[in-house]
């Protein structure tokens, strides 16, 4: 006799047929484990895209599904136009997406989702382009929003904004303009807005970050700086003053080989909107998939067209 049982998640239905029937213990034991080990790692997906679709007017972004589980560190690398910033802000919810959807902690995402609505998960997203504003100082810019949504003291938001610029490895800038930067320190600064957060509230600490090519613009120096500060604010590593990194989970979309190297463990290659190839960070350069090779070398010859 078979029977079915289903057990609900966050993300739907899990059907599991079991049988009284011609199946000894061991394997009765085997299924047991290989489910209990499903469901722990179903509760630890943070983001779920089940295919996405966006029509950005001229082409349309068809959409992948992949997930993203708590600690992990995931690039999404691609050629340019591929999709890769599309999906980061379908994500985010900047971007609703036509078809498909995206489930953050289990919850449909129509749009921006406040913190209350997903038991206090935040998403930071670091633009490409640092998006500062100005006008602003840089002590200003960090502590935008604490400044405008928070009941902190102006002498608490000030000393805040000053340790985590510490953190990203600023000191001394706080009254500078943006436009007194380098483009690296204009990224490290974004980086610390992105991290700060309400010290008077609880588990307010953004738990995913989202990097929109980060190293875009830099020289190798700075870049490889950015690189080591992403990976400083994960919770796995220690920033610049040796304090453990708050960041659970953070994806990094970019088309630089250092970037690929140095900050990420796990990699998603988008080609034409469709996840064509995925692994480890050690396999991309020896994947045998023509389309990874290219991309690789560097080669006009290929799969990929311009």
């Amino acid at each position: 006799m078979t029977s079915t049982i289903f057990l609900s998640s966050s993300l739907g239905l899990f059907p599991i047929a079991t049988s009284t029937k011609n199946c000894d213990l061991g394997a009765k034991r085997s299924n047991f484990y290989c489910f209990i080990k499903e469901r722990k790692e179903q509760r630890n997906v943070i983001c779920a895209c089940m295919t996405p679709t966006r029509n950005l007017g001229h082409d349309e972004f068809p959409g992948t599904r992949f997930t993203i589980r708590h600690g992990e560190a995931v690039g999404i690398i691609g050629p340019s136009g591929t999709g890769k910033s599309t999906i980061l802000k379908i994500i985010a919810g900047l971007l609703a997406p036509d078809k498909g959807a995206v489930y953050i902690r289990g919850k449909k995402r129509s749009g921006l989702i406040g913190d209350d609505e997903i038991s206090g998960l935040r998403i930071g997203l670091v633009f490409q382009s640092a998006a500062l504003f100005d006008s602003l100082t840089v002590r200003e810019n960090v502590g935008f929003l604490l400044y405008e949504n928070s009941s902190m003291s102006d002498d608490q938001i000030s000393q805040l904004v000053t340790e985590q610029l510490a953190a990203v490895g600023l000191k001394g800038v706080e009254e500078r303009l943006p436009s007194e930067l380098s483009g690296g320190m204009k990224k490290r600064v974004a980086l610390a807005r992105s991290i700060i957060c309400d010290i008077t509230k609880e588990s307010i600490e953004p738990e995913v970050l989202l990097y929109d090519e980060p190293t875009a613009g830099l020289d190798p120096i700075a870049s490889t700086v950015v690189e080591d500060l992403i990976r400083s604010v994960h919770a796995k590593a220690e920033d610049a003053l040796g304090k453990p990194g708050k960041i659970a989970s953070y994806v990094v979309v970019t088309h630089q080989h250092s970037t690929i190297r140095r900050a990420v463990d796990r990699l998603l290659f988008l080609h034409e909107g469709k996840i064509v190839w995925q692994g480890m960070t050690d396999e991309f350069t020896t994947s045998t998939n023509p389309i990874v090779q290219q991309f690789a070398s560097g080669s006009l010859d290929g799969p990929i067209r311009y």
